[in-house]
């Protein structure tokens, strides 16, 4: 499994503890130097939709502005994402299945990873 992370998040810290907790592996790729491909950003969108990649309270996203993010169609803003990876909320666990989650909520983590 992937997990894109930032160190200096406090929940991608508390991510990590609850994977370790559990004993489950992960591959920990930090989202500022290495961000997610064109492919698995697509694939959240394909689960989860647009709206839940993006950061909307990093400075990256405010910088852009709100109506600037909402203009852009899927095309522009895989562009975006992919060229600077703290616009994406994280923590982003990608599975070996191909599944994802975004943002740490334990109890979907929990139903999706038993």
């Amino acid at each position: 499994m992937k997990l894109y992370s930032y160190a200096n998040c406090s929940t991608c810290r508390k991510a990590l503890q609850w994977l370790a907790q559990r004993g489950i592996a992960v591959d920990p790729i930090d989202i500022t130097r290495q961000p997610p491909t064109l492919a698995e950003l697509q694939l959240v969108i394909d689960q989860l939709g647009r709206s839940k990649l993006f950061n909307t309270s990093g400075q990256s996203y405010r910088a852009l502005g709100a109506a600037t993010v909402k203009a852009m169609d899927d095309t522009q803003a895989l562009e975006a994402l992919t060229a600077d990876g703290r616009l994406i909320k994280r923590p982003l666990l990608i599975t070996d299945e191909q599944r994802v989650l975004i943002g740490f909520q334990p109890l979907e983590w929990q139903a999706l990873l038993s």
